[in-house]
């Protein structure tokens, strides 16, 4: 899996090729899901209800984290080609397996204060009591993950240099207002003392408590980039972005888009190991995407994609502390974040047309 440095031979490159690791993938994770569906049950229906659960499971995660292939195509671009490679090699690998499998055996074994391998055991043997410890960690999960992605959201629009706007009222008056030192970090703030003041008790500190570790953990990473990027001198001759600061912050993104599809695949299943196969077949594909949005120069393409996903990811944000409060069905995250790249998509390509006609008048005059 890597980027083309060619980019004839990338435009040249079928949408499908794009995808051929994520297919293969994909078949292996759904045989190894029928084959553990049997192995555990022993039954056909048992084999074909874990079939499916994972197969669920991998479309939740597409439609979850759409917007995470653009919002990383948009930061990988500027990389070099060599921490481009190492974002779509190593960075998988810490998707599929730290993410989906590592991270939720951390969270058990913090907050039930046991070792990683007790905590794998408790995974195997009481999948019910693993699965409770996971739900009862989602408050501080939310306010975290949702800050971090708050402040990756507004930190595109907060932008003295951003020119092209999608919705020109509002996203002009955004732009002016950047000018504003730490404007989008008050806002954040705003919101953290406006959800914590609406929840009771020790869910108060928790939610701002976490909250203001995914605000710090933002600016460090920023910082920490920006410093590790600027000791590179070879990369800065080159006029091209993006170390290991920028490999940090994807894979921090990384881990604040899967939050929400890792604690949501507990309303499928309780089981650790079919959650690992099914939402990593779907960050396969959302890394597939990414390559073929930044090879194709999909985004220089349609320009207001990226506002659609950023947009998307405001509304993530947003939605992360809501359900800090109540409920709201993954299925309605996953639809809002595509309709909104869909609509964006949809504005991108009658821009494109209006252009080619005020193009075409100008050469008949």
């Amino acid at each position: 899996m890597s980027l083309s440095s060619n980019p004839q031979s990338a435009a040249h490159k079928s949408t499908l090729s794009y995808f051929t690791w994520a297919f293969a993938f994909t078949a292996i994770g759904l045989a190894l899901g029928a084959w553990l569906g049997w192995s555990s049950t022993g039954t056909l229906a048992g084999m074909g209800t874990v079939f499916f659960i994972c197969v669920v499971l991998a479309v939740l995660e597409i439609s979850l984290s759409f917007d995470n292939a653009i919002v990383n195509a948009n930061k990988l671009k500027d990389m070099t080609p060599e921490w481009q490679h190492r974002f779509l090699t190593w960075g998988i690998i810490i998707a599929v397996f730290g993410m989906r499998i590592i991270f939720p055996l951390a969270i058990v074994a913090i907050a039930a204060k046991i070792g990683p391998w007790e905590a794998l055991v408790l995974a195997a043997a009481k999948p019910e009591e693993y699965a409770r410890i996971m739900t009862d960690a989602h408050l501080p999960i939310a306010a975290f993950g949702g800050t971090f992605l708050m402040m990756v959201g507004l930190t595109y629009f907060f932008d003295h240099e951003k020119d092209v706007h999608w919705i020109q009222w509002l996203e002009s008056k955004m732009a002016r207002a950047a000018t504003i030192k730490g404007v989008e970090i008050g806002i954040v703030l705003l919101l953290v003392v406006l959800f914590s003041n609406l929840l009771d008790g020790q869910d108060t500190v928790t939610f701002m408590t976490s909250a203001i570790y995914g605000l710090v953990t933002y600016l460090a990473v920023e910082v920490l980039g920006g410093l590790l990027d600027m000791s590179q001198k070879s990369i800065a001759a080159t006029g091209a972005k993006g170390g290991f600061g920028a490999f940090l912050y994807l894979e921090v993104l990384d881990a604040s888009f899967s939050f929400d599809g890792v604690i949501g695949a507990f309303a499928l299943t309780q089981n650790l190991f079919i959650i690992a196969i099914g939402l990593g077949i779907g960050a396969m594909y959302v890394r597939s995407m990414t390559i073929m949005l930044v090879e194709k120069g999909t985004l220089a393409e349609y320009r207001y994609l990226e506002h659609g996903a950023f947009y998307a990811v405001l509304i993530l944000s947003v939605i992360m502390y809501v359900q800090t409060l109540a409920h709201i069905p993954e299925v309605i995250t996953g639809l809002g974040g595509a309709s909104l790249i869909g609509i964006s998509f949809w504005a991108s390509v009658r821009h494109n047309r209006k252009e080619r006609e005020a193009e075409a008048m100008g050469a008949t005059h």
